[in-house]
């Protein structure tokens, strides 16, 4: 029985990743969600608890392991802007699905949740000195920065500059809070 309640869970998970990335949070219905899981609603409140706990751990779910806890912190800056540029579409769509759910309180409130458990806190662990949270949450921004101008608001300088440009330029911002030269 439990292997079943497992498989549905998970069957419930996945159709909400695509639902949830495809439409956003708000035009995905519980009820839908309901319906391509092959479920009742009811059961996917039973799960999950609310639209908002299943949006949440659905979007979590999707997202790929990004590189801030691999390799050396000298080269992290270009790493991880090459990891956001070269991103697939996957990544982009969570990213804007949480950005547009966000307006949601309990979306929000986990929405910085996740941002420090999968970006400050994992960087600051890595940095050195007096300031070394502060620089860590400056690199979020930066890279939050960066993701916005890209991805919501469509910038097309930017768009249309070669990535390795970007790369080496907006890295070098990103890599001088990781590292800075005193």
């Amino acid at each position: 029985m439990g292997d079943r309640r497992a498989m549905t869970r998970q069957g419930i998970l996945a159709v909400a990743a695509e639902a949830f990335v495809a439409q956003g949070y708000a035009a995905t219905t519980l009820r839908e969600i309901g319906r391509l899981a092959d479920v009742d609603a009811a059961l996917v409140i039973h799960y999950f608890g609310s639209k908002e706990k299943l949006f949440l751990e659905a979007l979590a779910l999707a997202q790929p392991d990004q590189p801030l806890l691999e390799g050396p912190t000298s080269t992290l800056g270009e790493r991880f802007i090459r990891f956001v540029l070269t991103a697939d579409e996957q990544v982009r769509a969570i990213y804007l699905a949480l950005i547009r759910g966000s307006d949601t309180d309990g979306v929000a409130a986990r929405v910085r949740h996740r941002h420090e458990v999968d970006f400050v806190e994992p960087l600051r662990a890595r940095l050195t000195g007096p300031d070394a949270e502060l620089r860590a949450r400056l690199a979020a921004a930066l890279v939050g920065g960066l993701l916005y101008a890209l991805w919501v608001v469509g910038d097309e300088v930017l768009l249309a500059t070669d990535h390795e440009v970007l790369v080496v330029r907006y890295g070098r911002l990103l890599q001088e809070l990781i590292d800075p030269v005193a």
